[in-house]
């Protein structure tokens, strides 16, 4: 059995509403750790070598790792990945109709925003943590993104 979107979604919306701080479960290959106002379990920290994400406006928002099998696209030589840094829905412009985040050839710094992803109507700013210039786009705006999946590539520049 496979989980679809909604099914994640309909988790994310049980966890928010019940009284527990952290859910780990595993299906086959997929393993989804769930936690909630700033909870760091065991799991998560062994699950990324990242901090985790924090989910912005408020405490009760929850926040989402999930492994499965990657979807990655072949890492070029001479780039580095930009990860999204939780399960939801990717938007690469800060709203319909409006100018994409970053494009192809885009020069950024760490600090640089380069898309949000979307977790129960909360919207996340996705940080590039690299200084380069954006070398490829490997999702699409409006698309669902795993944790850990590579949302652009980057060929990167010293600092300067």
């Amino acid at each position: 059995m496979d989980l679809t979107e909604d099914d994640v979604l309909e988790i994310l919306n049980l966890i928010e509403k019940s009284g527990f701080d952290f859910l780990q479960l595993q299906m086959g290959d997929l393993k989804l750790v769930v936690s909630k106002g700033g909870y760091m379990g065991s799991a998560t920290l062994a699950a990324s070598s990242a901090p985790a994400p924090k989910a912005s406006g408020g405490e009760g928002n929850a926040q989402v790792a999930a492994e499965a099998k990657p979807q990655a696209p072949a890492i070029r030589e001479g780039t580095v990945p930009v990860n999204a840094p939780m399960v939801g829905t990717f938007y690469i412009t800060p709203e319909p109709g409006a100018p994409p985040f970053v494009k192809v050839g885009s020069r950024i710094d760490e600090d640089t925003t380069v898309g949000l992803i979307e977790v129960m109507k909360v919207f996340n700013a996705v940080k590039s943590g690299v200084r380069g210039v954006v070398a490829e786009i490997c999702v699409q705006g409006g698309q669902f993104v795993e944790y850990g999946q590579t949302l652009f590539l980057v060929k990167p520049e010293g600092k300067g």
